[in-house]
């Protein structure tokens, strides 16, 4: 997506596809701010495998997750494993979401994989942050949209191990 379109035009289809999906799949409004997760956060990270050599991750507050998670189960309590599905899920639907709008800003195809959750921090390999945005809700949860690409200062010239 990093060669396709410009950086700008790429943030603002991953602002609306984010606050988009956060309202319509989990019923909590984002704005962007800059108070990014606190301690106690969570990872979700997909690659877009067809198309792109780019990947996403979400990283929030596991109480911002919980309450999404909450919200859309229509459930007053969730365990780590709710949390976890959901956020795999949520990450799905905003990929789609994602995929569709660049497919009619560029025609090009893309095909993601399927989300892989960490708690705490992930960095995908060979890969290194074209922008970020972030995020908060009216309780000061704090959540961080990650854009990669593939790293640009990758040695050629290393020697391979017999």
């Amino acid at each position: 997506m990093n060669t396709v379109m410009t950086k700008e035009e790429l943030e603002k289809i991953l602002d609306q596809a984010l606050r988009d999906v956060t309202e319509q799949t989990a019923g909590v409004r984002l704005h962007q701010g800059k108070q990014p997760p606190g301690e106690d956060f969570c990872t979700v990270n997909i690659t877009f495998d067809k198309g792109f050599g780019t990947s996403l991750t979400l990283c929030a507050d596991t109480s911002l997750l919980a309450r999404m998670a909450r919200n859309s189960f229509h459930e007053d309590t969730v365990t780590a494993q709710d949390v976890e599905e959901f956020s795999k899920e949520y990450l799905n639907v905003l990929c789609g979401k994602v995929t569709g709008a660049v497919y009619r800003a560029t025609r090009i195809p893309a095909h993601f994989g399927q989300p892989v959750f960490y708690h705490g921090s992930y960095r995908p390999e060979g890969q290194e942050v074209q922008f970020i945005l972030t995020y908060s809700n009216e309780h000061n949860e704090g959540a961080q949209l990650i854009h990669h690409v593939p790293c640009s200062h990758e040695t050629e010239d290393a020697p391979d191990e017999a």
